[in-house]
């Protein structure tokens, strides 16, 4: 092959590192400025007033910039799902904050996705493989059922259950289906605490101290939670049976 045609491949080459660098970027100057202070209920005690004024002001403007950062975060891997969901059911009442924190964690954690496919190649995902086999394992036979169950069990990072089914070629319309059914059962509890945490936050403010996210919850929050950690117990139970004979 000659050098004029050698050079384009290359350039390809370097070129699908790319996306991957700049949500790495993006990680890294997230976290220099700070974004992790303003995802706390201490922030949002302070701020309640003004975030209430902004809503009601223009409810449409406000769902599309809340969507927008909830996207960005997403798609720069930033840890904060959990209080992002809070926030929504505060700002939105828990039906239109889930429905926009589905919305924003399907939009971004594409992105993010595409974005590892684009960058992963074989040596990345032998190691994966390596070192933790049942992964590849768990892909190869159904990547709908084995992402699902992965989505369910809330101690793997959203960013991880993301970014692992682009290093086994999984199929995006199979990632986008498993994303958005396996968001639901997180998204539903987390969205009713924040709708409940007005009255909350105003108590937590006379009483001179900040409020925790224990103290927003209630009986049919409990319920709500029981409900999740039912369902994440069957997904690892079912996650191990299926794969007890797995390399």
């Amino acid at each position: 092959m000659e050098p004029s045609q050698q050079e384009p491949a290359g350039g390809r080459g370097r070129g699908r590192f790319v996306p991957a660098a700049v949500i790495v970027f993006g990680l890294l100057t997230a976290l220099a400025l700070g974004w992790q202070r303003y995802l706390t209920l201490a922030w949002l005690g302070e701020s309640r007033d003004a975030l209430r004024v902004m809503v009601d002001a223009n409810l449409g403007l406000a769902l599309v910039v809340f969507l927008l950062f909830h996207v960005t975060a997403t798609a720069f891997a930033f840890p904060a799902a959990a209080m992002l969901t809070v926030f929504a059911g505060f700002l939105f009442g828990w039906k239109l904050g889930m429905t926009v924190i589905m919305a924003g964690s399907i939009a971004g954690a594409t992105i993010l996705f595409l974005s590892a496919r684009a960058a992963s190649g074989g040596y990345l995902r032998r190691k994966v493989a390596a070192i933790a086999p049942r992964f590849e394992a768990g892909f190869e036979r159904d990547s709908f059922f084995y992402l699902l169950v992965l989505r369910l069990a809330p101690f793997i990072p959203f960013f991880m259950v993301t970014i692992l089914p682009a290093l086994f070629n999984v199929r995006l319309k199979t990632f986008l289906a498993a994303t958005a059914l396996g968001i639901v059962p997180g998204a539903f509890p987390y969205s009713r605490l924040g709708e409940g945490a007005d009255s909350v936050l105003v108590a937590a403010r006379a009483a001179g101290r900040e409020a925790t996210l224990s103290d927003l919850v209630t009986t049919e929050i409990r319920v709500a939670f029981a409900a999740l950690a039912l369902v994440t117990l069957i997904a690892t139970v079912v996650r191990r049976v299926w794969l007890r004979d797995a390399p």
